[in-house]
């Protein structure tokens, strides 16, 4: 995958480190780049990883501007909505984040350029990394869980392997994807790159507020998956589908149930209990670990 958006001397060096361990690379502009192995951040040098600043690869502007024209398969303006969105997701799953000079015409966002930063996140299938809590889940329908974790803590990977036990255990649930930054199933030409099971339905680019109303009305789904719920529009699409009946799977930013609470706008599902489960993780000792389980009422349940 990652042979795919960098230049290949950049690509032989990187392929030096144990490569298929990497979660995430940060290529910032004339600074020195950083490798994540799980949690672990080491420099890059030209004999692979390395603890030592001196021996580091400095980000040329050439090679920010390389990886950006390879992911978009040298059309930049067919990638315009997601790099004004700032970022650019490739074929297998491998997310960029983008830095740089926000252009607005009036009140919106029109591009992004003189890219400067680049944070390519690379998934992980870990196949039964749900397993552990998935009895936990299902009592005749499936329950409304959310998935809480900090940023890079997993979330995508463990409802990625949600979906895929849904299917594999021959539950025979209807899941409706929402995958918004096209990071979970990771379509490409409206295939799935990631393996999402067989039961599953696809919505790939779209807001929650559209996909949730669509799918509601016209694709009759059991569950409704979605990553990174954020606002008051992504909760009123929650409440919605909900109340229409559908089960909700969806992740949230957070650092735990305390920091969970004090979330202004999502006040409003506590208060109604939409979700029955919320699984915490943590990245203490590696990104997904399951750290507990709460109910409805926020009372720990043991694992």
């Amino acid at each position: 995958m990652l042979s795919n958006i960098f230049p290949q001397n950049f690509y032989l060096i990187l392929n030096k480190t144990p490569i298929e361990k990497i979660t995430e690379i940060r290529i910032r502009l004339l600074k020195k780049i950083v490798v994540a192995i799980g949690s672990k951040y080491f420099y890059l040098s030209e004999d692979g990883l390395t603890g030592n600043e001196l021996k580091a690869i400095v980000a040329e502007k050439t090679l920010i501007e390389d990886i950006v024209k390879k992911a978009c398969e040298n059309s930049v303006y067919a990638y315009d909505n997601q790099i004004k969105n700032g970022f650019l997701t490739v074929c297998g799953g491998i997310r960029i984040g983008l830095t740089g000079e926000v252009v607005f015409d009036k009140n919106s966002v029109k591009t992004l350029k003189n890219i400067n930063s680049l944070v390519i996140r690379v998934p992980h299938e870990i196949k039964g990394c749900s397993l552990p809590i998935m009895p936990y889940l299902v009592e005749k329908k499936f329950l409304n869980t959310l998935i809480v974790s900090p940023p890079g803590g997993g979330k995508t990977t463990m409802i990625r392997d949600i979906i895929y036990q849904l299917s594999q255990k021959s539950y025979c649930f209807n899941v409706l994807l929402v995958d918004e930054r096209f990071e979970i199933a990771n379509c490409f030409n409206g295939q799935a790159t990631l393996d999402i099971g067989n039961f599953c339905d696809i919505l790939s680019g779209t807001n929650k507020n559209y996909a949730f109303e669509n799918g509601v009305k016209n694709l009759k789904p059991d569950i409704i998956a979605t990553d990174e719920i954020s606002n008051a529009k992504d909760y009123d699409s929650i409440l919605y589908a909900s109340s229409c009946g559908v089960s909700i799977l969806a992740s949230i930013h957070a650092n735990g149930i305390d920091d969970l609470k004090q979330k202004t706008d999502f006040k409003i599902l506590l208060e109604n209990k939409v979700f029955s489960r919320f699984i915490i993780l943590s990245q203490n000792d590696y990104p997904g670990k399951i750290e507990a389980i709460y109910d409805e009422n926020l009372r720990l349940i043991n694992l």
